[in-house]
C-alpha cells in the first residue's frame, strides 16, 4: 500500500537556515586561516599538543620584551659613552691649557674663563637624560644627579665657607695675594679635597646613587647598564675645574698660583685615564648587548618557525573552502528566497 509524505515549506525553510548559519560560520573560520595562515582555533585544532605551542609563545614574547628592551639599553649607553668620551676631550684640551698657563703672568686670568665653562659642561653633561630616566644618577633616576654650582647652591656655599674658615677672607679679596704656596697646598690637600669625596660630595654635590642600573639582556645574562656621576674620574675633573674657576688665581702669587696648577694638573691627568677606563667599560657593555640581540633574534626566528609549523594551514585548501562555502550560502539563500513566495494563494 503506497503512502504519501508531506513536507511543508516551513521545515524547508528551516533547514535552508540552519545550513545558512552553519556554513556562516564555517566561512569565518575559513577566511581567518585563510587571510593569516594559521588555524582559527589552535587549541580545538591541536589538542594535546597546545601546551607546547603555548610554551613557544611564550618563550617568543620574552625575547621579543628582550629585544626591545636592549634597544633601550643600547641608547642609553651611546649617550652615556659619548658624554665621556666629550668629557675626556674637553679634559684633554683644559690640560694643555694649565700646562700653557702655569708659567704665564695674568695665568689665573687666562684659566678662568675656560674652567668655568668647562665645570657647566661637566654638570650638563652629568645631567643629560635619556627617554625620561637621568643617566649618571645610579639607580636614582628621576632625580638630577648633580646640583648646580651658582651663586647660593650647596656646593658653592661649602667652598667658600671653607675658603673663608681657612683663610679668614673670600676669594675675591685683595687678601688672597697674601696666601703662601705651603698655606695653599694644605688647604687643597686637605679640606679642599675632602669636599670632593664621600660624604661631603654626596651632600653638597651629587644626589647620584653608587649602585648602578642593571639589565637583562638575555635570557642568561644580566649587565649594569649605566654609569654614576660619584664615579671618582668626574669627581676629579669637578674639584679641577672649580679650583682653577673659584679660588682667586687670579690674585694669588705667582708661586701660589702654580700650586693650584699643579694640583689641576694632576687631577686632570689622572681623570682623563679614569675616562678612558670608564669609557672602555662602557663599550664591553655596549658589546654584549649588541652580541646578546643577535643571538636573541636568531633564537626568535627558531621559535617563529617551530609555531609556524604548529599553526599553519594550507592556504590553498583554505581558500577553496571560502569558495565553496560561498558558493553553498548564496545557493541556499536562492532556495530560501523561492520557498517564501511558494503560496496556496497562488493556486486557489
Amino acid at each position: 500500500m503506497m503512502s504519501a509524505n508531506y513536507i511543508s515549506t516551513l521545515m524547508l525553510s528551516s533547514s535552508l537556515r540552519s545550513s545558512i548559519t552553519n556554513n556562516q560560520a564555517a566561512l569565518t573560520k575559513a577566511s581567518k586561516e585563510a587571510t593569516t595562515g594559521r588555524f582559527a582555533d589552535v587549541g580545538l585544532e591541536l589538542g594535546a599538543t597546545t601546551g607546547s605551542d603555548v610554551t613557544l609563545r611564550a618563550d617568543l614574547s620574552f625575547a621579543d620584551q628582550l629585544v626591545d628592551t636592549n634597544g633601550l639599553v643600547s641608547g642609553r649607553l651611546d649617550m652615556t659613552q659619548n658624554r665621556i668620551t666629550q668629557l675626556g676631550t674637553t679634559a684633554t684640551s683644559f690640560l694643555k691649557d694649565l700646562i700653557a698657563a702655569r708659567s704665564t703672568d695674568g695665568g689665573g686670568r687666562i684659566i678662568l674663563p675656560p674652567a668655568s665653562a668647562n665645570l657647566q659642561d661637566l654638570i650638563g653633561a652629568l645631567n643629560v637624560s635619556y627617554n625620561g630616566s637621568y643617566l649618571f644618577s645610579g639607580v636614582n633616576t628621576q632625580n638630577t644627579p648633580i646640583t648646580a654650582y651658582t651663586a647660593g647652591s650647596a656646593s658653592k656655599n661649602q667652598v667658600d665657607a671653607d675658603f673663608l674658615a681657612t683663610f679668614g677672607f673670600s676669594q675675591s679679596s685683595a687678601s688672597v695675594s697674601t696666601i703662601t704656596p705651603a698655606q695653599m697646598q694644605t688647604f687643597l690637600n686637605t679640606t679642599f679635597d675632602a669636599e670632593f669625596a664621600s660624604p661631603a660630595w654626596n651632600t653638597n654635590w651629587s644626589t647620584a646613587t653608587d649602585q648602578t642600573m642593571q639589565s637583562r639582556i638575555s635570557t642568561t645574562e644580566i649587565a649594569d647598564t649605566s654609569v654614576s656621576a660619584n664615579q671618582i674620574g668626574f669627581r676629579r675633573l669637578a674639584e679641577a675645574y672649580t679650583m682653577m674657576a673659584d679660588l682667586g688665581n687670579a690674585n694669588l702669587s705667582q708661586d701660589t698660583f702654580q700650586v693650584v696648577v699643579d694640583k689641576a694638573i694632576g687631577l686632570v691627568g689622572n681623570a682623563i685615564t679614569d675616562l678612558a677606563t670608564l669609557g672602555g667599560g662602557v663599550g664591553t657593555v655596549q658589546q654584549r648587548v649588541t652580541g646578546a640581540t643577535e643571538k636573541l633574534k636568531t633564537q626568535q626566528d627558531i621559535l617563529n618557525n617551530q609555531i609556524v609549523k604548529m599553526e599553519a594551514v594550507d592556504p590553498t585548501e583554505a581558500s577553496v573552502r571560502v569558495n565553496t562555502l560561498q558558493t553553498q550560502i548564496k545557493t541556499a539563500l536562492s532556495l530560501t528566497s523561492q520557498l517564501q513566495q511558494i503560496s496556496l494563494i497562488n493556486y486557489l
